[in-house]
């Protein structure tokens, strides 16, 4: 055999067992948090234009962002689950167990999406009636929920598309299918929404049509470079057929993962209804906060789409030293991010409500609001980097158990118990209380998974 064809059979050994961690974390992070900064922009536009039409269209888009979450639960759940599979398989060399994992995310997406768009279809009406009495606000919303999730094969695809991309280290495309999506999203925004340029004015309705025609567009880019970029796994229409032990250990990960995404939704639905027995403001300042947040947190994110494949990768090398200093230096950056939503918070609250066309009223719960959550930043990304841990690990279960905790054990409880007995300024607190219960929950869990898992390779 000729060194050529030797070549040729052997793949290149992968980065995520060779470069020094601080290149690797800063190369495989690096593009996907200025992509979800693109994201977080987009998300806070899509806002800023939607207020320009009225407090209720805001509101609106605010009681829809739960479903829109949930989406985005069992995309990226299922995504968690093909990554650690994927990047393990690479890092044991097992090939053929990495173009199963690949082949069949393509299917699990496929099924997801026609879920959804059954929901689009007959739910989007009793979804809102449910949270609301106003008429305006239930026919906004259901014009903008309906187009999100019968189109929603975009986002499924997409996210499908960068998963795949990032499990083989190429994050510099993954970035520039989810960047050029946000960016096509903000540039028709005001153009759909508004009617600019020939296009007929579509209010609410031209908002969720940019968004999905972003989505839509970064699609198709992913399914470009998966093909012609992405040389450690092959996708073919022939391999697609549904494997039983490869989609089981893709959800033995991902459904505690898309479980654990769902309960932001199950918080937030519940969340809106407690808010909305004050006023449609508070619940309007509710989905501001989530808009503004995403800066700050959307970094962190990104960051762990980065540590999840380089922990499972040498996971799968047995390499407990690339392990721990991935953990460690994804925690300083996580603190640093947060750091920063904490002082923007606390130091320029009006200049960031402004941004929405806020009213006195919008202002003055929206100050409060911004000011006490934010405290529970400075927990929440430790938090977060020991969850993409769980999940590289392949335990997702241990980040649904602190989801759970947080979320529906303490969050919402003492947020109701706030509501009841304190008031609305009170029921903020329940963020940096339920926070550190995660914490210590997530300390406890990550001591049993490093004494069961790292410390033995």
């Amino acid at each position: 055999m000729s060194q050529t064809e030797e070549q040729l059979q052997t793949p290149r050994e992968n980065k995520m067992g060779v470069m020094p961690v601080p290149r690797l974390l800063l190369t495989m992070s690096l593009p996907m948090v200025a992509s979800m900064l693109v994201q977080a922009l987009y998300n806070v536009v899509d806002s800023i234009f939607v207020s320009q039409i009225n407090e209720n269209a805001l509101t609106a888009v605010s009681l829809t962002f739960p479903i829109q979450n949930l989406m985005i639960a069992v995309a990226s759940g299922t995504g968690v689950g093909v990554n650690a599979l994927l990047s393990r398989s690479l890092g044991e060399k097992n090939y053929e167990q990495a173009n199963k994992a690949a082949n069949n995310s393509v299917l699990l997406t496929a099924c997801s999406y026609l879920v959804f768009a059954l929901v689009g279809i007959f739910g989007s009406r009793l979804f809102f009636s449910m949270q609301t009495p106003d008429a305006q606000i239930q026919e906004y919303g259901f014009q903008y929920m309906s187009i999100v999730c019968i189109l929603s094969f975009g986002v499924f695809g997409q996210v499908n598309m960068e998963r795949l991309l990032q499990s083989t280290g190429l994050t510099f495309y993954a970035m520039i299918t989810q960047g050029t999506g946000a960016i096509i999203n903000i540039i028709f925004d005001p153009i759909m929404i508004f009617g600019y340029f020939g296009f007929p004015k579509m209010g609410v309705a031209g908002a969720a049509a940019a968004t999905v025609f972003g989505q839509i567009v970064a699609f198709l880019l992913g399914i470009y470079f998966n093909f012609r970029k992405n040389t450690e796994i092959q996708l073919s229409p022939k391999r697609m057929r549904f494997h039983g032990p490869t989609v089981k250990t893709i959800y033995a990960v991902g459904v505690p993962s898309i479980l654990m995404m769902s309960i932001g939704s199950v918080m937030t639905f519940c969340m809106n209804k407690i808010l909305l027995m004050f006023s449609s403001t508070a619940a309007a300042v509710f989905g501001v906060y989530f808009k503004l947040q995403s800066f700050f947190f959307m970094p962190v994110f990104g960051m762990n789409n980065g540590i999840v494949p380089i922990i499972a990768f040498n996971y799968g090398a047995r390499n407990k030293k690339r392990i721990m200093q991935t953990f460690r230096l994804g925690c300083c950056a996580a603190f640093v991010s947060m750091i920063c939503g904490v002082i923007a918070f606390h130091l320029i609250p009006d200049q960031l409500l402004g941004l929405f066309n806020a009213s006195e009223d919008l202002l003055a719960i929206g100050r409060t609001a911004l000011r006490t959550i934010s405290l529970s930043f400075l927990l929440a990304g430790f938090c977060i980097v020991i969850g993409s841990v769980f999940q590289a690990l392949g335990n997702g279960v241990y980040s649904l158990i602190v989801s759970v905790c947080r979320q529906l054990l303490v969050l919402l409880p003492v947020a109701w118990v706030l509501a009841m007995t304190l008031g609305l300024d009170a029921v903020w607190w329940s963020f940096p209380i339920a926070e550190i219960v995660s914490l210590l929950v997530s300390l406890i869990l990550f001591r049993r998974i490093y004494r069961q898992r790292i410390q033995t390779l």
